[in-house]
């Protein structure tokens, strides 16, 4: 989401059995990849850590158990690992302040 426009760049989900970590580990990938494609010098936001970590770390850590449900899911995991495995990327990843600044405009308002 365009943080002054409110449009939306992309969306996907939700997702059978995932987690929010997920979601947003997902937004993360997808985010760098979209920017990099378009050449953009925009500033990515997210308001997990734990997620932020992920992408730092190149790797997934979620402790939730791959099934049957939630393959689709973990395909997509699968996928944004090996992007930031095989891709380099200069966008910055700022940690939204929600105290500071509000909800962050991705939750659509959902938390």
């Amino acid at each position: 989401v365009d943080t002054k426009t409110k449009k939306q760049l992309f969306i996907q989900g939700p997702f059978e059995e995932g987690t929010n970590n997920i979601g947003e580990f997902l937004a993360i990938v997808h985010g760098l990849a979209f920017l990099k494609q378009h050449n953009s010098d925009r500033i990515i936001y997210t308001d997990s850590k734990t997620a932020m970590s992920w992408v730092r770390k190149k790797m997934c850590n979620s402790k939730l158990e791959r099934n049957e449900k939630n393959k689709a899911l973990f395909e997509l995991v699968d996928r944004a690992v090996k992007w930031l495995e095989t891709n380099n990327y200069s966008t910055t990843i700022v940690k939204w302040e929600t105290k500071a600044w509000g909800e962050i405009p991705a939750d659509f308002g959902r938390k």
